[in-house]
């Protein structure tokens, strides 16, 4: 089994209390999770987000823009599953009405482009996806798995006085100011296997239990496996929640009948 090893990240807005099964050293405040990369599946990133507070006003570029800019080889697409969240936790994603870059740079420099974005009431269930070019922000008294691109590019355009730099010029170069796409919103009900993403950079599903054969055809290929609920086996070691596993294929797992996971593949 290629067992992804954790890397944990502090973070000014994350938590000194995770959700289970993780655990925050003591005295540190955790904001993420993350699998390192293989060279199985190298083009992608999974990892847990937990925030405390809300994050800066942010975007990401695609790849051809990252290039042009001269910074990196990769943008950044990227999908959000929500496990939890507190009472009237939020995530700030698009604009209510069209923006033009100046009025939006502006609005990033007195601190107004948070009034601009619309702030969406979330439960564990929500997913979303955030294409690159999305202007968005994640709010506090939130837990999520991200997965992405294997880049970690980010313009911020509004950070709430914090002491870190902005990215107004790029973010301005990258950043479209439109409403968020609905049919990129939905809410998964609480079991059941269902398709989560299928974009230009990767694919993922959420399984329950066993596969089917349609799932199993897919997913066989270099693959990563986040098990949710349950136990899934790969290659004589089990695999837990809060771990995640590189695969040559999902045939070579041995799933749980009573288990949940993440399924993601490069496109």
């Amino acid at each position: 089994m290629s067992a992804l090893k954790i890397r944990t990240v502090e973070k000014p807005w994350g938590r000194d209390q995770l959700p289970a099964p993780f655990v925050a050293p003591f005295g540190k405040r955790i904001g993420e999770i993350w699998f390192e990369p293989v060279e199985q599946v190298p083009s992608l990133l999974v990892k847990y987000i937990f925030t405390s507070q809300k994050l800066s006003v942010q975007v990401h570029p695609d790849d051809a823009q990252a290039k042009q800019l001269g910074e990196y080889d990769t943008g950044k697409e990227e999908c959000w599953l929500v496990i939890d969240a507190e009472p009237g936790a939020t995530l700030g994603i698009g604009f209510h009405e069209p923006i033009r870059a100046d009025a939006m740079r502006a609005a990033a420099l007195d601190g107004s482009i948070e009034d601009l974005l619309v702030w969406h009431p979330v439960q564990a269930g929500d997913f979303f996806y955030i294409p690159a070019g999305t202007v968005h922000a994640i709010g506090a008294g939130v837990s999520l798995i991200e997965i992405q691109q294997n880049s970690d590019i980010t313009y911020r355009l509004y950070d709430y006085g914090r002491p870190r730099p902005l990215h107004l010029e790029k973010g301005m170069a990258v950043a479209r100011g439109e409403p968020y796409a609905p049919a990129l919103h939905r809410h998964l009900a609480p079991t059941g296997t269902i398709e989560l993403a299928r974009g230009p950079y990767f694919t993922a599903h959420r399984v329950e239990g066993v596969p089917n054969a349609a799932l199993l055809a897919e997913y066989n290929g270099p693959m990563l496996v986040l098990p949710r609920r349950g136990e899934v086996e790969l290659a004589g070691a089990v695999l837990r929640p809060g771990e995640c596993a590189a695969a040559p294929s999902a045939s070579a797992i041995t799933f749980a009948p009573d288990s949940q996971s993440i399924l993601v593949r490069a496109a």
